[in-house]
């Protein structure tokens, strides 16, 4: 008897904390370059739990590429393997040789969560703006699915609120669920308690989100969808979970 309490105690607690929430990370080594001798970016891939500081291994990614100047570079060759959270990444080398908003984009392979029985495909976003140029940082992608920024993703204040609007098939998505974790890299914060560590916001009836930053660092916004399509696990069709996810750094304001 005493062993069935122990067990039905430790299920109802596995019940009650709220899911780990998954993100498809591309972070570079910074989101604004004026100078020429910070033109080589450094950038890190992976799939995280970024609040908790929880790796994931990713398999080889399908697509990396950059767009600017109204140009697209296939970066995928240039992947290599990395380590991010202890666990299996991908990291990429790419110089800014000119003025350009850089839109980084990511096109993983599906990762099936045993969890939650589903294949989740995270297309991941971060924005780069280099040497005095921002045109073109509210222009999509054309990705299945994606975040399409409505406030400038780049050279914000911690503090700032972000708004942004979810695009699936090129669509607007009405009550788009979004899930905001931070980066929390030098684990400086700390979650009261597992609600606190995934934010969540609906989109209104035009897609569009808004979420008020607290603290300074990258911060992911995923915005969740069911793809129509289902993908096979062991004979079986499984659900897709479309992930639009895009990072975005807020800084704090240096002081006088």
């Amino acid at each position: 008897m005493w062993k069935q309490c122990c067990a039905t105690l430790a299920l109802v607690c596995c019940l009650a904390v709220p899911a780990q929430a998954h993100f498809g990370m591309v972070i570079p080594s910074s989101a604004t370059v004026t100078d020429k001798k910070a033109a080589d970016l450094g950038l890190e891939i992976s799939f995280s739990h970024p609040m908790d500081m929880q790796g994931m291994d990713m398999a080889a990614p399908r697509a990396f590429t950059v767009t600017a100047n109204g140009k697209t570079e296939n970066l995928t060759a240039r992947l290599a393997p990395g380590s991010v959270m202890g666990h299996k990444a991908w990291k990429a080398a790419y110089r800014l040789n000119r003025p350009g908003v850089y839109q980084f984009a990511l096109e993983p392979a599906p990762y099936f969560e045993p969890a939650e029985d589903c294949f989740i495909i995270h297309y991941t976003k971060t924005v780069v703006a280099a040497f005095g140029d921002e045109e073109g940082w509210d222009q999509p992608l054309g990705l299945k699915t994606e975040i399409v920024p409505l406030t400038r993703p780049f050279g914000n204040y911690a503090g700032n609120v972000f708004q942004g609007q979810v695009l699936l098939n090129g669509k607007p998505v009405p009550g788009a669920l979004v899930e905001v974790e931070c980066y929390n890299r030098d684990k400086a914060h700390a979650a009261p308690d597992a609600y606190f560590v995934t934010q969540t916001v609906r989109a209104d009836a035009n897609g569009v989100f808004a979420y008020g930053v607290p603290w300074a660092g990258w911060w992911g916004f995923a915005a969740l969808n069911t793809a129509e399509e289902k993908l096979p696990h062991e004979g079986q069709p499984k659900d897709v979970e479309l992930g639009a996810v895009l990072w975005v750094e807020f800084v704090a304001p240096r002081g006088r």
